[in-house]
C-alpha cells in the first residue's frame, strides 16, 4: 500500500487528472442508466407496478394496452382457465381531466375492486373503495393529483353532461403511463368516464384481462395455458408486457448502446493509462524486482491504484448525479437510485480491474536479472 500511495504523491496531478476524467465517464454512465430506467418508467410505470402478474391482450393488439380490446365474454372464459386464481377486466384510456385548475390529459387504468391491476407501489394514502375515488402517480402528486385533491373528467366536446369527480386517496409511485399522469380507479367510475368523454360508443370493453395464478402455479405456464384455451386473446407475463410496450424495445437498445460505448471507453482509458504508466516506470520496476521486490507486491501496488482512482472517480459521478437530480424539473425529475449507482459501480470496478491486467502482465514479466543489462540502472553492460 505504502509504494501505491507514494507514487500518486509523486504523480498526483498526472492521477487528479486521470480520476477526474473517469469521473466525468462515470457520471455519463450514472446518469443515462437513470435516464433510462425513469424514461421506461414513465412508459409503462403503471402497467409494471400494478398487482396482476399475467396481462390478456386482445389478439391484434400488437402488445399494446392502448390498442387493445377484449369482451367481457373473453374476461369470464380467463376466469375459468384451470389455474387461474383471480382475474377481472382491466381498461386503460388517456382522458382529458382537470387537474388544480388545468385541463390535463392523463391516464386511467380501471380494474374491478378485490380483482387483479390495482397499484402495488402506495407511497401515501389507500386504494380506492368506493366509484368516487382514486389513486394517483405520486411524481404528479403537485400537479393536482395529489392525497386529498379532486380531479374532474371532462366530458366529450359538444356535451353538457357534468364532469365526473374523483377523489385521490393515495397516490402510488412509479406509476405513470405514456408519460402522463395516471389514475387507478374502480371499474365502474372508468366505464362512467369513458362514456363522459365518447358518449357515442356502443359500448366500454376492457383494454385486457388481469390475472393472477393460483398457488404454484407459474405465470408463464398460466399464459401459454389461456392462450391455448381462450380464443381470440394473447397471454403474457407482467415482464413480457413492459418490456415488449411499443417503444420501450428501440429506446432500451438506444441507450444500452450508449450505456455500452461509455464502459468501453472507461476501459479503454484506465487501460491505456495504466499501461503507459508501466511502461514509463519500466525501469525503477525493474531495479525494484532486482533489490528483491516480488511480483505480488509490485502488482498488488498496481491494483490498490485502479482501485483507488475508480472509487474516486464513482464518488465524484455520483455527486454529480445527485446534482442533477436536485436540478431536474417536476415534469421529468431525475430520481437517484444508490441500488442502480451501486451496480453500474460494481460493473465499472470490474472492467478497470480487467482492464489493468494487461498492465500487470507487463510487470509480471519484468526479468529482474535485467538490472544488471543496463547503464541507467547500474548495470555491467
Amino acid at each position: 500500500m505504502r509504494l501505491a500511495l507514494r507514487e500518486i504523491r509523486r504523480s498526483k496531478v498526472r492521477f487528479i487528472l486521470l480520476t477526474v476524467a473517469i469521473g466525468l465517464l462515470v457520471f455519463l454512465a450514472f446518469f443515462m442508466q437513470t435516464l433510462l430506467v425513469n424514461l421506461l418508467g414513465f412508459f409503462t410505470g403503471a402497467l409494471e407496478h400494478q398487482s396482476a402478474t399475467v396481462v390478456v391482450y386482445g389478439e391484434d393488439a400488437r402488445r399494446s394496452l392502448e390498442g387493445s380490446n377484449v369482451t367481457m365474454d373473453q374476461v369470464d372464459a380467463v376466469a375459468r382457465v384451470r389455474g387461474v386464481g383471480s382475474a377481472g377486466p382491466l381498461g386503460e384510456r388517456t382522458l382529458t381531466v382537470r387537474a388544480d385548475g388545468e385541463d390535463v390529459d392523463a391516464v386511467l387504468f380501471g380494474y374491478r375492486l378485490g380483482r387483479p391491476g390495482a397499484p402495488t407501489l402506495m407511497a401515501s394514502g389507500r386504494r380506492p373503495l368506493r366509484a368516487d375515488e382514486g389513486v394517483g402517480s405520486s411524481i404528479d402528486a403537485d400537479q393536482g393529483f395529489g392525497l386529498g385533491d379532486t380531479v374532474e373528467v371532462l366530458p366529450g366536446v359538444g356535451t353538457t353532461d357534468l364532469p365526473i369527480p374523483i377523489r385521490i386517496t393515495g397516490t402510488a409511485d412509479e406509476s405513470r403511463f405514456s408519460v402522463l399522469p395516471t389514475i387507478f380507479v374502480p371499474w365502474n367510475t372508468y366505464v362512467a368516464a369513458v362514456r363522459l368523454a365518447n358518449p357515442a360508443a356502443p359500448e366500454v370493453r376492457p383494454s385486457a384481462v388481469a390475472v393472477i395464478p393460483a398457488p404454484g402455479v407459474s405465470a408463464s405456464a398460466l399464459a401459454a395455458r389461456i392462450d391455448r384455451e381462450v380464443p381470440g386473446v394473447e397471454a403474457l407475463t407482467r415482464e413480457q408486457a413492459v418490456a415488449d410496450a411499443p417503444g420501450v424495445s428501440s429506446v432500451s437498445q438506444s441507450f444500452a448502446l450508449i450505456i455500452g460505448l461509455t464502459y468501453i471507453v472507461i476501459t479503454t482509458v484506465i487501460g491505456f493509462f495504466f499501461v503507459i504508466l508501466t511502461v514509463q516506470k519500466a525501469a525503477s520496476l525493474t531495479l525494484l524486482r532486482a533489490i528483491g521486490a516480488e511480483t505480488r507486491t509490485l502488482v498488488g501496488a498496481l491494483f490498490l491504484q485502479v482501485l483507488l482512482v475508480v472509487v474516486l472517480a464513482m464518488a465524484i459521478g455520483a455527486g454529480i448525479l445527485m446534482l442533477a437530480a436536485l436540478g431536474s424539473s417536476p415534469e421529468f425529475p431525475i430520481q437517484a437510485d444508490p441500488a442502480l449507482v451501486g451496480r453500474v459501480g460494481v460493473t465499472i470496478l470490474v472492467l478497470a480491474l480487467l482492464a489493468a491486467l494487461v498492465a500487470a502482465r507487463r510487470i509480471a514479466r519484468i526479468d529482474p536479472v535485467d538490472a544488471v543489462n543496463r547503464p541507467n540502472l547500474g548495470g555491467l553492460s
